[in-house]
């Protein structure tokens, strides 16, 4: 079977599990720190995959992965059948699945503002809810500061992308002067 088919499948069971526990928010942020713990330990795979580590010693890894001892009942459970039915290759894919279908079904976009300098709460909650009254929904925001662009900002969401940054402008001005 293929890879994606798979993970969607177990991700749709858990989001159906979690939904019917009432806790699929917490299942939601257990799923972004396993995803996330993928790609900050690039070990973590490596040992997940070692067939001579024991179900146990991996059961404890990917339960220490989404939460520890903080971690719900749903996402222990969960855990304990992906490594029953042997699939324990496919986690990552399993909790990167979970994430999108969960964001689908509350309507989440995700948003990036990048700033040369770093910018109040205030600014930033201005632009959140700015994304929001246009995309229509709920907006996880990731701000970056990069001190490359100079000035202004960056605002990227869905499929859209702001870029007023005075390092664009400063760009275009060239170009134009160049022709």
């Amino acid at each position: 079977m293929d890879i994606g088919v798979i993970s969607v499948r177990y991700a749709r069971a858990l989001l159906k599990g979690a939904l019917e526990a009432g806790l699929e928010d917490a299942v939601y942020g257990e799923m972004l720190l396993l995803a996330k713990s993928y790609v900050e330990v690039p070990q973590l795979r490596q040992t997940i995959d070692n067939p001579m580590l024991s179900k146990q010693a991996k059961q404890s890894l990917l339960e220490t992965a989404i939460g520890g001892p903080r971690a719900s009942a749903v996402g222990k459970s969960f855990v304990a059948l992906v490594l029953r039915e042997d699939r324990e290759d496919l986690v990552q894919f399993m909790a990167n699945s979970y994430v999108t279908l969960y964001r689908k079904q509350k309507n989440i976009i995700r948003g990036k503002l990048t700033t040369a300098v770093a910018v109040s709460p205030v600014t930033e909650q201005k632009m959140r809810l700015m994304v929001e009254s246009h995309a229509k929904g709920t907006v996880e925001f990731e701000t970056e500061i990069n001190p490359d662009i100079i000035g202004g900002f960056i605002l990227e969401y869905d499929t859209y992308r702001m870029d007023a940054s005075v390092k664009t402008r400063l760009s275009s001005i060239l170009s134009q002067l160049r022709k």
